[in-house]
């Protein structure tokens, strides 16, 4: 047949694992015969180029009614020691909706692809997955004839766009080799308690190939700082040098004056002094790096970081309200067991008291009675749950683990949902220039996208009366 011969045409110059690989895609096309496939040029980010083979078909999900996703994935030439990089292949009449697992140019994110090991991983296994991802988010829609024209010249620049992506593993050296070149390197800017919690929650969480901690105080290493000397973690360095910085994929920044500042505002402009000789320097040794701020308070400095960083405000981020949010949705489900509702919780505005409730993909019922119904009862369980989060501190350790939570989305792109400080100038009508916590895909370069909120307006409100008295805040400050 044409698939035998197709197949057993390739050498293994070109597929190092010629038989593995041919075994498995035989079973891909056993269970879904409809798929096509080929043998194409692929243009990797570095321009440089590979004949892989690729496959085109649909996957049927079910989401309400039944549908057909149209698929495209490339398998690389150490499969099946490293994943497929898989693309949506949407018709002109369809538009992509971008989520948890799928960009805005169609490249498909997935657990399954983000811990591939061969034997346990498979293509079959893979499309798997995708059916169950999508069948919780459908990952397309019909355009109306209006769109579908501009759709189609978006599709072409998207496919022009698509064959220069590739996957961290792509180039890897099979048995767990390091893409040339490549190092995901964080730097914990503060040698305080917050910033040793940092570097200890994100050498744990085993995202970044190196830790640097920059030292900034004076004198010789006190305290927690020098135990980590005594103790010499693996990947851990310790520095009082900016250089030691360079080439960071993510700068965790946790320092705070302690100066002998009189009043609420001298606090802060003391820490916009400090940052002043912080980020001009950071920003000369990792010009493409993630800011992510967690010092105090964290709206104002993450402001400050983007102002004196000159980075787009995509690349600087603050932990803002991503804690309490994990907490918020963790009470919803295991103490309230209220699962269904925590899928949309999020945790937004500023810091503190002032902090919202909201919530994202609600699905409103089409009865007003029953729909007014809904949504007490979930005020109800909200603020049950808001009691609960009021009792919890936000200690060293607790912020960074969730700083660590934050930099392995950053570090390994993947298109997670976090509530994070981020520029939200034009949301909730809000004019000014400041930051407050919003739901936001996080990724490699930091914010891909903010995720829409349901429409609240006593949310709406708050938000409004925070980035009011921050950006007041904020006028009173020498930058």
């Amino acid at each position: 047949t044409f698939f035998s011969d197709f197949f057993f045409s390739l050498s293994p110059s070109q597929y190092k694992f010629r038989d593995l690989t041919i075994e498995e895609l035989k079973n891909v096309n056993k269970t879904y015969p409809n798929f096509t496939f080929s043998m194409n040029t692929y243009t990797f980010k570095d321009g440089s180029q590979k004949d892989l083979l690729n496959f085109s078909g649909t996957v049927p999900v079910k989401y309400g009614n039944s549908y057909n996703i149209p698929i495209h994935l490339w398998i690389l030439d150490s499969h099946p020691f490293a994943p497929p990089i898989c693309f949506l292949k949407p018709t002109v009449n369809m538009g992509i909706s971008v989520g948890k697992h799928v960009d805005a140019r169609g490249r498909i994110y997935l657990p399954y692809l983000q811990n591939w090991s061969h034997p346990k991983s498979t293509v079959l296994g893979l499309i798997k997955e995708m059916i169950a991802k999508f069948e919780e988010e459908l990952p397309l829609y019909s355009l109306s004839s209006s769109d579908a024209d501009r759709q189609s010249e978006l599709l072409s620049y998207i496919a022009k766009i698509t064959k220069g992506e590739t996957d961290m593993k792509s180039e890897s050296e099979i048995g767990g080799g390091k893409t040339k070149g490549c190092v995901n390197k964080v730097t914990v800017v503060g040698a305080g308690d917050l910033g040793i919690a940092c570097v200890l929650a994100v050498a744990a969480k085993g995202a970044a190939d190196k830790v640097v901690l920059l030292d900034l105080s004076e004198g010789a290493a006190k305290g927690g700082t020098m135990d980590l000397e005594i103790f010499a973690l693996p990947n851990v360095e310790i520095s009082k040098d900016f250089s030691a910085s360079a080439d960071s994929k993510v700068v965790v920044l946790t320092v705070n004056s302690l100066g002998n500042a009189q009043t609420y505002l001298d606090v802060i402009q003391s820490n916009v002094d400090l940052f002043r000789g912080i980020i001009p320097a950071i920003s000369h040794y990792s010009q493409n790096t993630v800011l992510l701020v967690a010092s105090h308070p964290v709206e104002v400095m993450t402001y400050v970081s983007w102002k004196l960083s000159a980075f787009p405000k995509s690349r600087v981020i603050g932990v803002g309200a991503n804690l309490d949010t994990e907490r918020f949705q963790y009470i919803l489900t295991n103490l309230l067991k209220a699962e269904v509702l925590a899928k949309d919780a999020w945790i937004i505005g500023e810091q503190g008291e002032d902090k919202v409730p909201s919530w994202t993909g609600c699905k409103l019922v089409a009865n007003q009675t029953e729909a007014m119904a809904a949504r007490n009862s979930r005020e109800k369980v909200a603020n049950r749950a808001m009691e609960v989060l009021k009792g919890k501190g936000q200690r060293s350790w607790s912020v960074g683990l969730s700083v660590a939570d934050l930099t392995d989305s950053i570090l390994k792109d993947k298109r997670k949902v976090h509530s994070v400080s981020t520029l939200a100038k034009g949301c909730c009508s809000i004019n000014s220039e400041v930051f407050l916590s919003l739901p936001c895909i996080l990724g490699t370069n930091g914010v891909i996208e903010m995720v829409k909120l349901e429409e609240d307006p006593l949310a709406q409100e708050k938000l409004q009366s925070s980035a009011g008295s921050i950006h007041d805040l904020q006028q009173q400050l020498k930058l």
